[in-house]
């Protein structure tokens, strides 16, 4: 995990295939919850955690968290969730599992763990969208009222995960917001 060109985990970092628990406990994360999760919510809630916090607190503090948007893409979304409760429909079906059926739950665990109260869309692509994504996150900003929006891309599907995000506000976006730098910065 890199934010701003910094690993987050310096030294060791968790084996291949560990898993979002290891990196969560390696980031000295306290978040009882988080162990309730699913796979996609959980790597969506350590991105999330990892980009909007820092040393001097979070990066939305005096921000309107009535005005925060989160649009996030993927391509599996909880596929892996979907097959467990699949399995278990023929017995008992799990309503643990159940309120994680839905790709769209993970917008709303970092939502209730940051208090954001603004928009929220989640989108399923194959790939990575820079174009889709600048397109809805310009709208919600210059548009529909938001004042910064948490943007990106969580994907998981067996050992591989793919997060990246981005935290926009509304003054960043005629200088450094564009599809091209969020590609860029997506390819590195």
């Amino acid at each position: 995990m890199v934010k701003n060109n910094t690993p987050l985990l310096p030294g060791s970092t968790p084996t291949p295939g560990a898993g979002p628990e290891a990196v969560y406990r390696q980031l000295q994360y306290s978040y009882p919850k988080f162990f309730k999760m699913d796979i996609l919510c959980k790597w969506a809630w350590i991105g999330a955690e990892a980009l909007l916090s820092s040393t001097a607190g979070f990066v939305y503090d005096g921000v309107d968290r009535n005005k925060v948007a989160v649009v996030l893409t993927t391509s599996h979304g909880c596929i892996e969730v979907d097959k467990k409760y699949n399995e278990t429909v023929t017995t008992i079906p799990s309503p643990s599992l159940f309120v994680y059926t839905l790709p769209n739950i993970m917008l709303g665990e970092i939502c209730i763990r940051h208090g954001f109260k603004g928009e929220q869309a989640c989108m399923v692509n194959e790939a990575f969208d820079s174009n889709e994504l600048y397109f809805w996150v310009n709208d919600l900003l210059e548009n529909r009222g938001m004042d910064a929006c948490l943007c990106g891309r969580i994907d998981t599907s067996g050992d591989k995960h793919d997060v990246c995000l981005f935290w926009v506000t509304r003054g960043n976006t005629a200088s450094n917001f564009s599809p091209e730098a969020m590609q860029q910065l997506y390819n590195t």
